[in-house]
This record gives C-alpha cells, structure tokens and sequence, in this order.
C-alpha cells in the first residue's frame, strides 16, 4: 500500500495516535523520534499560532508546499489529524483557515480539530463562525471537529450538540475529561457521542483535569463502547502532558497500550 493509502486506510479505522501537544518542550524531528520509539504508528499534529506548533497557520498561508512537505517529516508516522488554531480576525481568519483545509488535503486528512468559542460569546456568532468553518472545510473532503473544553461553549455537552444541530456537518472532538472536571462534572454527556469526529484521550477526576493513567475517573471501556456503537472510525488521540513526579514516556506508553487493548 502506497503511503497515501495508508493515511486514507487509517483515517477509515479505529487506531490510536498521539497529539504532538503532547510534547510542548520538543523540536518536532525529537517528537517524531520519540513517538515511533514509543510504537505509535499515527500523530496529531498542532497548527498553532501561538505556543509549540509543528508549523503555524500563517506559514501554511505563505507557502503551502513547505507545510505540506514540513507535515510529511514524521518518520514514517501517520498524519491522521490536524489541530488549528489561529487568532486573526475578520475575512483573514477564514483565509488561514482555508489554507490550513487545502494542507489538510493535501495529507488526506479529513478531521481538523479546531476550539470553540469562550463562553459569553454570542450565539448567533458563534453559529455563523462555525457555518463557515464548514463550508471552507466541506470544499476540501475535510471535516471540523469542535474541542469539548472547560470555558467555552461546548463545556456543556447540551450547548455543543445544540451546535451540531444548528450547523450542519459540525461535528466534536470530544475530551471526556473536561466533562468529569468542568462545572458540569457528573452530568451524562452520551448525548455527544453521535456528533464525535475525533477523540482527546487523558485520565481525570472531579477536582484535576489530568492525573496519572489509571487514577482517574475515565471509564475507556464504556467510551470505546459507545463510540463503536456509534460507528465511530477515527482515531483515539492520547492527548497527555507531563505530571511533576512522573515518567512522562511511561504515561504515554500506559495509554496506548490501555487504549488499544480495547479495540
């Protein structure tokens, strides 16, 4: 199979991969060397503006064919997400997103995870906002997947799929955890699980966002059930950052191997 039909053909089924989010210390040739070392065979990859990034969205603007061919360095490590997120204004926004949607084509990538608004935003504004992200997404093959995440408007699993409803193609990239420590902690968010185009993939309790793998109240099993249910056939992202005490390869390690031992 050539390594465009392995990309496609891990797009299609359910596989675990690593967010490169993952490693914010890390040059980007270091995280692909740590990750095969690990045994992942995908990645996330961050197309960020601000903080650690494998290449920002207003390089993807300037020159599409040195993102694309920057994105390919991976050592051989499936690109089966993009996540991206820029902070510009105006038509602009849309112009670095489009550009991003055209990258993301080119590396038959069909998910782009992308976050949503802060609470307090207008509704309506949101909707338009997401509306065109989908539009410019759907022109590529590409889809977008909204963050679930404490502050924004998807903090509440009834709001995000209220946002779904109204836009249509939206689909969530759900981070349980951020319904088991958010302000609606304890509240049951199946309801989103029909809407899931990509997963986010930690341990948490009611009172820490992350805790060591293992020593946190994320029910994998029953997740990995509903998804399947679901017909859910993306990636499982292991989207873990370090733990003061911690080996950090070890967690990382932990999670895959807990992850792909129920698929």
């Amino acid at each position: 199979m050539s390594p465009a039909g392995a990309i496609e053909e891990g797009v299609r089924a359910l596989i675990v991969c690593s967010s490169t989010e993952c490693f914010p210390e890390l040059p980007s040739e270091e995280i692909a060397t740590l990750l095969v070392d690990l045994e992942f065979t995908a990645v996330e990859l961050a197309i960020h503006e601000e903080g650690p990034t494998w290449v920002r969205p207003s390089e993807v603007l300037a020159d599409l064919e040195h993102a694309y061919n920057e994105c390919r360095n991976t050592r051989r490590l499936n690109v089966v997400a993009l996540s991206v997120d820029h902070d510009v204004e105006g038509e602009h926004y849309y112009e670095v997103f489009a550009a991003c949607c055209k990258l993301a084509k080119a590396l038959k990538v069909i998910p782009l995870v992308v976050p949503a608004a802060e609470l307090g935003t207008p509704f309506n504004a949101e909707i338009e906002r997401l509306q065109e992200l989908v539009k410019i997404a759907s022109f590529e093959g590409c889809s977008v997947a909204l963050k679930t995440q404490i502050g924004c408007m998807t903090e509440d699993p009834d709001t995000a799929v209220v946002l779904c409803d109204h836009v249509k193609g939206l689909g969530l990239s759900l981070d349980p955890s951020h319904y088991i420590t958010g302000p609606r902690q304890g509240k049951d968010f199946s309801k989103v699980i029909p809407y899931v185009k990509h997963v986010h993939m930690r341990d948490a309790t009611k009172s820490e966002l992350h805790v060591r793998v293992g020593q946190g109240e994320v029910d994998y099993g029953r997740l990995v059930s509903q998804l399947a249910t679901a017909n859910y056939k993306h990636a499982l992202c292991v989207h873990v950052p370090s733990i003061e005490g911690a080996d950090h390869r070890s967690e990382l390690r932990k999670m895959r191997l807990l992850l792909e031992s129920l698929l």
